[in-house]
């Protein structure tokens, strides 16, 4: 919240409960009462449902509704003081809770509390004490007797328990207490609703502070449900409005057109193409040049599998630019798949790519590399031809967002791998020219982030679906790394690939072993992944290092004696170009690499694809590893290796990664584990969200109808002049930071 709520909703919680238990809350991100209010109960107990204690896991902190089954206090012979043993049940299963004084009569009062029967919440750290599970110190509310008066008691008896995201020194109870203070003396007049009044009612959901306190305060199952709805429905027209005044300020821009023309660059590449396009490249290729034809800036996603044919797609649109007068940037993540889009680029274009030699043909222009690593007689020449307009295409990776790179006529930016980059650094290229120029952002996996947004509609999206002729699906197994047998077999299969003329890659997510701090490269989706995923209580083994791995397999085993090369990040550019070519040449047919390769590497010849540790990683990830194997006219295999046991996150993400290839059923997968992440902001997956209920994938209903209302009231008041209530709303939930973010992703 930035506490530009109104009203009483503003209002500091020092102010309203005063400096102590506002000190508590502020540990949650809760500042004012807006904060609070909207601080939703994570879940409800059931009047009178109990916890199932056999679910807690050591080291767990857990908040648990049980009856108490005996409580005593007694004296401690060897220690000194005194111990209260408290031993409570779900009618099934048991947990000890241990409290500690100095003297027996401080213990006293729990134990007159605790009586045998009743029934309470219970929240700390789950301990283990000579095999048994418990809570020290715990601190708890007994359901019904903490109430200030008999029918207030029977009425929180009978209601749904709200249970609050809380921490250990701020447990739900005192949260809830902190809710009712704030609630209770609310009137509608305090409460701004951001919903029209006209669109409420006729959808037919309650006020503002209707909702809250149904939320809140339920007194049934239904109450709850019904808050919920509102509220999730309010969340996403208030998303959907600001991204409604996005669109309608983003057609407002003004883009150099880039018409296609007949008989230039783009037909004269088309006729050297190796391979007719498929329908879907063709259908995708036509609404591209339609968008670069028009007066507004381009803003499209393309979406394809792995080798679905996004760079051809790609580059016709950059030379439709190119034949227009001017020039695109490819945007690429890391220097290796800069350099292969360089060189594919050329292969693809031959003449048409040798700009102002005796050899280049009539229209040929120049594709210039970029990056940070070259030196510094290259990168002026490249920078020379970027300034002047000798080169069509500039590829490079961050290097391009640098102050010194300046474009002659920048019409269109292609940003690759998009997951890759933070949106301000995506931006900073876009922001370049006097115009705004056109944008294609590519990928072969949506992430979260992508997913989201494009639910939320605002990207244009093509998908290229249909796979290239000749093309196998690679098969992917999930092998249990702790099976002796199954990894001899693992092996095996790589030497069988071998034998046959293909290439493998072992896909480590460690350099070496000298820390297991020194992980190369892992994506933000990996680190957020479940990494100890193995099981509750499992001892995690190291992680797999490149050069360990590399060193085992050049020795012993069924790759002895078969050339074997790695790749890392702390190699040079000129030392993984080798490392490359001899894996492409068959002279070193096995590459153990970090996750350098994971995207852009393109050697058909691979058909076999080994990753340990599989379950350090991400979905989003993991596909795209997979997805250097399968590239050319043969069958090809991807090994999970992992270490994870059912029932696990790390497991389920495994499992659905080897059902299937089809990268937006993986990310949409992937939400439903790890949600979406802040949808707004900089990250792109995990961390802080900026949606409370809506859901993406679950609500995807909500925010279509949210979008529909959204587009219509900003047709009708694009400022929201009649709606200051909703520009409240937008100006509250996206402080101008994510706001801005709106305009650029």
């Amino acid at each position: 919240m930035t506490g530009r709520e109104p009203g009483r909703l503003a209002e500091p919680l020092a102010k309203v409960l005063g400096a102590r238990t506002a000190g508590s809350l502020e540990k949650l991100g809760l500042v004012t009462t807006g904060d609070l209010l909207r601080h939703y109960p994570r879940r409800y107990g059931a009047p009178g449902e109990l916890t199932p204690l056999a679910e807690l896991s050591v080291g767990e902190h857990v908040t648990v509704m049980a009856q108490v089954r005996t409580a005593t206090v007694r004296q401690m012979r060897s220690r000194g003081g005194a111990m209260l043993e408290a031993i409570v049940t779900d009618g099934r299963d048991s947990l000890q809770l241990t409290f500690f004084a100095k003297r027996a009569g401080v213990l006293r009062m729990h134990e007159d509390k605790l009586r045998a029967g009743r029934r309470g919440l219970f929240t700390g750290t789950v301990g283990d004490y000579r095999g048994r599970r418990q809570l020290t110190h715990p601190d708890y509310v007994l359901v019904g007797i903490d109430a200030a008066d008999e029918d207030a008691a029977l009425a929180e008896a009978s209601r749904p328990i709200p249970i609050y995201p809380a921490v250990a020194s701020v447990p739900t109870w005192r949260i809830g207490r902190a809710v009712r203070a704030v609630l209770d003396p609310l009137t509608e007049a305090d409460v701004p609703d951001p919903l029209p009044v006209e669109l409420r009612e006729r959808r037919g959901l309650p006020t503002l502070l209707e909702a809250l306190r149904l939320v809140h305060v339920p007194d049934t199952e239904a109450d709850f449900q019904r808050g919920r709805e509102r509220l999730r429905f309010e969340e996403a027209l208030v998303l959907q409005t600001a991204l409604a005044r996005r669109r309608a300020d983003h057609e407002s821009l003004s883009a150099t057109p880039r018409p296609a023309r007949d008989g230039g660059l783009v037909a004269a590449l088309d006729a050297r193409l190796p391979y007719a396009l498929t329908a879907g490249q063709v259908a995708v290729g036509q609404a591209v040049a339609s968008d670069l034809a028009r007066d507004t800036p381009m803003l499209r996603l393309l979406q394809g599998d792995v080798g679905a044919g996004k760079t051809v797609v790609a580059l016709r649109a950059m030379l439709q630019v190119v034949e227009a007068g001017g020039q695109a940037a490819l945007l690429a993540p890391t220097e290796v798949l800069a350099a292969q889009h360089a060189r594919s680029l050329r292969a693809l274009m031959g003449p048409l790519a040798d700009g102002g030699m005796l050899t280049a043909a009539d229209d040929a222009t120049r594709v210039v590399l970029l990056t940070g690593s070259q030196g510094s007689k290259e990168r002026r020449a490249a920078l020379a031809e970027a300034a002047s307009g000798a080169a069509g295409i500039v590829v490079g990776t961050h290097a391009l967002l640098s102050e010194t790179v300046q474009f002659a006529d920048l019409g269109l930016v292609v940003v690759d791998e998009q997951h890759r980059f933070g949106v301000e650094q995506r931006d900073a290229l876009r922001s370049r020219g006097e115009r705004v120029p056109h944008t294609l952002v590519m990928t072969a996996t949506p992430i979260p982030r992508t997913v989201a947004m494009t639910v939320f509609g605002d990207l244009e999206t093509s998908v290229l679906s249909d796979r290239p002729a000749g093309r196998h699906e690679t098969v992917t197994h999930l092998v249990p790394a702790g099976n002796a047998a199954w990894i001899d077999r693992v092996w095996a299969r790589v030497r069988e690939e071998v034998d046959r003329g293909g290439r493998a890659y072992i896909v480590c997510p460690r350099i070496d072993g000298d820390s297991e701090e020194e992980v190369d490269d892992v994506p933000l989706d990996a680190l957020e992944a479940d990494v100890a995923g193995e099981g509750p209580g499992a001892e995690r083994p190291p992680l797999a290092a490149v050069m360990e791995v590399a060193e085992q397999l050049r020795a012993t085993g069924a790759l002895a004696g078969v050339g074997v090369s790695v790749m890392h990040g702390r190699l040079s550019s000129e030392e993984k170009d080798a490392a490359m070519a001899r894996f492409a040449s068959g002279e070193a047919p096995v590459l153990v690499a970090t996750t350098v390769i994971e995207v852009g590497v393109d050697v058909p010849e691979a058909t076999a694809m080994v990753i340990l540790d599989a379950q350090h990683f991400g979905i989003s990830q993991l596909h795209q590893l997979r997805g250097r194997v399968g590239r050319g006219d043969k069958a090809s295999i991807c090994l999970l290796v992992s270490h994870s046991e059912q029932g696990t996150l790390a497991h389920e993400r495994l499992s659905a990664l080897a059902a299937t290839t089809d990268g937006f059923e993986l990310a949409e997968k992937d939400l439903e584990l790890r949600r979406e992440g802040d949808v707004l902001g900089a990250a792109q997956s995990g961390g802080r969200n900026s949606l409370r209920l809506l859901r993406v994938v679950r609500d995807a209903k909500v925010i279509e109808d949210a979008r529909e209302e959204a587009t219509a009231l900003v047709e009708a008041d694009p400022a929201l002049s009649g709606h200051p209530e909703l520009a409240v709303a937008i100006a509250d939930l996206l402080d101008p930071e994510r706001e801005d973010f709106l305009t650029r992703s």
